[in-house]
């Protein structure tokens, strides 16, 4: 599973290119804390064997009518008993399986566990099938979400009375952690696997899809058609899926195996280019795993208001809607790949291979976000992977609270806690450092044994670390006790001297971090006269002095040469050793490096100044983009060099997210020569070139951008969209509300917070009471239920503001509208306040 808001939650405090416009509680410390409470594996009395259900669906009352077959035989010990979770059912009728004939069995249920008895006692050689006749009630019950995981209702109706115009009518199901138990019954832990056989009936018009291949589709006599899906291997429960609405279906195929993607009819055009490279990356992992693709079918489908980001039900993957694009959105990027990627990879670390418990998530969810980095170097080159694992690492290292916990932890709160930043981001980065630690091909034939030796398992890190024990020969119980087994990173203070007398170059490296030393295997290059030679050092104290004997002073010495250790450095290198780093260290990370250092002091430093201009030309687009953001064009030796690169750069760079970074530069210069160029870029069919171009047109004249965001209006979206709500800004009225609320209501979280303030602007001049008061209360409501991202303060700030306006406006009013504003005022205040209390 991959949470979207992980991956891109960094709320800017306005829209890059807009423009501003004028007493404790007691607490009963006898009670046992949640943290103190030992997680322990799910005991299993009970196996499940195979599972049948029949479904349908009363999308009046929001209900799923269940009968369900459940194949299950003890683990190992005599039981007389089972227990299945089944949350918040209606439970009709539960029998045992004789023939042909239902036994009634005595049971208990308490709304979330139903206890059976089974009559007699049954060893571990004895199959039993009990029959339940059920109905799901998921819209009554009440379960709690988590930061990756929005909600844990299982099974959801989206929009089930079409009431919703511009939203289609769709059912879909979210198990993960344990919430497949809420639309039928199971013993929902992640270590039981089961075959599964799902039947389901539903409107004839729509489309189905679930585990396995689809083994009959039979038409009713009443409008209504019944499709049966059947998974012949087993998985775990919270894998099974059902989705059922209006898709289009795009056949794809690898090698014999069928390959689809289920998109709502608008984007079912784009399909191959949203999902198009599935196959090959199937072909790529099967061959880099040794283990080919394992399952009989693989499918994508697409779906509204998904309760996370994307989830890795075996053989088929449910989306969220973010992952639609049309071709033109296209253009910029694929947005959706790397949680294709990801998804695709669970199919191996999760779905075949599963955790056996929460506590052990990384070995499904640690793979999953490693794998996105073995496909951009795949794909697109090793800077472009380097970027990956860079960006996820600086997202670890970023939250000081994640450093406190292990990455296997068996005390938390809640399960759904395992689902963060170490999990993921961190457990990618300790997956990248063992693969550059025991090489690329021991570390793929241990991942190749791992899976072999555990396929249709469940397991736990300690299967890993045997697996590349047996391969690799080494003795890995140092790395796992460090990284798996224990929290945090080095923090690492890294100085250099060389003895020009002795010929001798010292490396004095200092890890501040609390706690223990951690046992660093390091590289490091040095590199003397244009050559580098690379040396290899064990560092095991938390004070060390690495010696390395050289004919002469080098030019640089490059510690963490591959640049892949998860650390905070503090490296204290000189301009001029960062200046040569960028020009001969070959990965992203080293230019990189070299580019922020030298950033600052390109105005006085010559060698600095040569970095950041060559930023602007380096090969991997990415740092050129920061090399843009980063470029001081205030200085004039600078500004002479790099404005005809820029100005070549925003209209005909390869990449139109650097064209789109370059007219961002020009666009805050407010020169007139460059309108030109903006006027150029306005035809481009990329979103975030218009959306630049309209930017620099507001910057140099806002009357013209106002007849130029009009045009650009209809189908406008993602950056354009709020270029346009920008330009609005100047001249906006009643006449360009619909397409403030429009475009609010469709946007995610990000885009809607980048919304508020031209939003507030074009408020400020309207006299619609209501209209003001209802945004106010959406926007604060989106500050209160976002406060862990900052949320609330920067809403706090812009309340304050566009009271103050209205406050002016009000001192200047007819009676009036006097009245209408102080009741506007009144609100604001209210929400002011409500911001506060919740802030403190």
């Amino acid at each position: 599973m991959i949470n979207k808001s992980f991956r891109q939650l960094a709320l800017a405090a306005a829209i890059a290119f807009f423009i501003p416009v004028a007493g404790m509680s007691q607490v009963d410390v006898s009670a046992p804390s949640e943290l103190s409470i030992y997680r322990e594996s799910a005991a299993k009395i009970n196996a499940l064997v195979h599972t049948k259900l029949d479904v349908r669906f009363d999308y009046e009352k929001c209900y799923l009518y269940g009968k369900a077959w459940l194949t299950i035989k003890p683990h190992f010990y005599p039981t007389d008993s089972l227990q299945l979770d089944a949350k918040g059912m209606e439970i009709k009728n539960v029998s045992l399986i004789s023939g042909k004939s239902l036994l009634p069995l005595k049971y208990s249920y308490n709304g979330r566990s139903l206890q059976i008895k089974l009559g007699r006692e049954y060893n571990r050689d004895e199959k039993y099938i009990i029959f339940i006749d059920y109905v799901s009630k998921p819209n009554e019950l009440k379960a709690e979400g988590s930061q990756a995981i929005k909600e844990a209702k299982g099974l959801y109706f989206i929009n089930p009375d079409g009431s919703d115009k511009d939203k289609p009518v769709q059912i879909w199901t979210q198990g993960e952690t344990e919430a497949s138990s809420v639309w039928f019954p199971t013993i929902d832990k992640p270590n039981q696997k089961t075959t599964s056989e799902i039947s389901m009936t539903v409107p004839a018009k729509y489309e189905t899809l679930s585990n396995g291949k689809q083994v009959s589709r039979k038409l009713n006599n009443n409008a209504t058609r019944t499709d049966t899906w059947k998974m012949d291997l087993p998985h775990a429960p919270y894998l099974f899926m059902m989705a059922v609405g209006d898709f289009r279906i795009y056949k794809d195929k690898w090698r014999d195996l069928d390959v689809n993607y289920y998109l709502e009819p608008a984007y079912a055009p784009y399909a191959k280019q949203i999902f198009g490279h599935t196959p090959e990356m199937m072909e790529f992992f099967s061959k880099k795993l040794g283990v080919d693709f394992p399952w009989n079918k693989y499918a994508q489908i697409v779906v509204r208001d998904f309760v996370s980001g994307a989830m890795e039900n075996t053989t088929a993957t449910i989306h969220g809607e973010f992952v639609q694009a049309t071709d033109r959105e296209l253009l910029d990027e694929n947005e959706g790949e790397d949680v294709i990627v990801h998804e695709l990879f669970h199919q191996w670390f999760g779905d075949y291979v599963t955790t056996e418990s929460w506590s052990n998530l990384t070995v499904n969810e640690s793979f999953a976000n490693f794998s996105e980095v073995l496909w951009r170097e795949y794909k697109y080159g090793k800077d472009e992977g380097d970027a990956v694992n860079y960006k996820d690492m600086q997202r670890y290292l970023s939250s000081p609270e994640d450093a406190a916990k292990d990455l296997v932890r068996f005390h938390y709160k809640n399960k759904e806690d395992m689902f963060d930043l170490v999990s993921y981001q961190k457990g990618g980065r300790i997956v990248n450092m063992l693969r550059h630690y025991l090489g690329e091909d021991a570390f793929f034939k241990g991942l190749n044994l791992y899976l072999k030796q555990n396929a249709f398992k469940a397991t736990e890190a300690h299967q890993l670390r045997l697996a590349f024990e047996q391969v690799s020969g080494k003795d890995l119980n140092w790395f796992f006790n460090q990284w798996y087994f224990n929290s945090g990173h080095p923090i690492l203070d890294i100085s250099y001297h060389w003895d020009e007398s002795s010929k001798v170059q010292k490396i004095f490296l200092s890890q501040n971090q609390e706690g223990k030393a951690f046992m660093i295997p390091l590289a490091v290059d040095v590199y003397t006269h244009g050559k580098s030679e690379r040396h290899s050092f064990f560092v095991r104290s938390k004070k060390d002095t690495l010696v390395i004997k050289l004919n002469s002073k080098p030019d640089l010495v490059n510690v963490d040469a591959e640049k892949m250790l998860l650390a905070k450095k503090k490296d204290n290198k000189t301009l001029q050793e960062y200046t040569f780093q960028y020009f001969h260290a070959p990965l992203y990370v080293d230019r990189l490096e070299a580019l922020d250092s030298c950033s600052a002091a390109q105005g006085s430093h010559e060698g600095a100044r040569s970095v950041m201009l060559a930023g602007l030309k380096d090969k991997y687009h990415g740092l050129r983009i920061f090399a843009l953001n980063h470029i001081d064009l205030g200085d004039s030796i600078t500004k002479a060099t790099a404005l005809p690169l820029i100005r070549e750069m925003a209209a005909s760079d390869p990449k139109t997210l650097v064209r789109a970074a370059a007219l961002q530069n020009l666009a805050s210069m407010r020169d007139p020569s460059n309108r030109q160029l903006f006027d150029a870029a306005l035809k481009s069919r990329s979103y975030s070139v218009q959306a630049a171009a309209l930017a620099g047109v507001i910057m140099l004249n806002p009357e013209d951008a106002f007849p130029i965001a009009k045009s650009l209006e209809k189908g406008s979206k993602g950056e354009l969209t709020k270029a346009v709500l920008a330009a609005y800004t100047y001249g906006g009225g009643d006449a360009e509300l619909p397409f403030f609320s429009d475009s609010f209501d469709k946007a995610g979280l990000q885009d809607k917070v980048e919304m508020v303030t031209p939003y507030l602007s074009i408020l400020a001049r309207i006299d619609d009471t209501p209209l003001v008061n209802k945004r106010i209360t959406d926007f604060k409501n989106i500050a209160v239920e976002n406060r862990k991202y900052g949320i609330d303060v920067y809403m706090l700030d812009l309340f304050e503001s566009f009271m103050q306006a209205k406050q002016d406006m009000a001192r200047r009013a007819s009676a009036p509208q006097k009245k209408e504003l102080e009741k506007q005022i009144s609100h604001i205040s209210a929400a002011i306040a409500e911001l506060k209390k919740k802030d403190s």
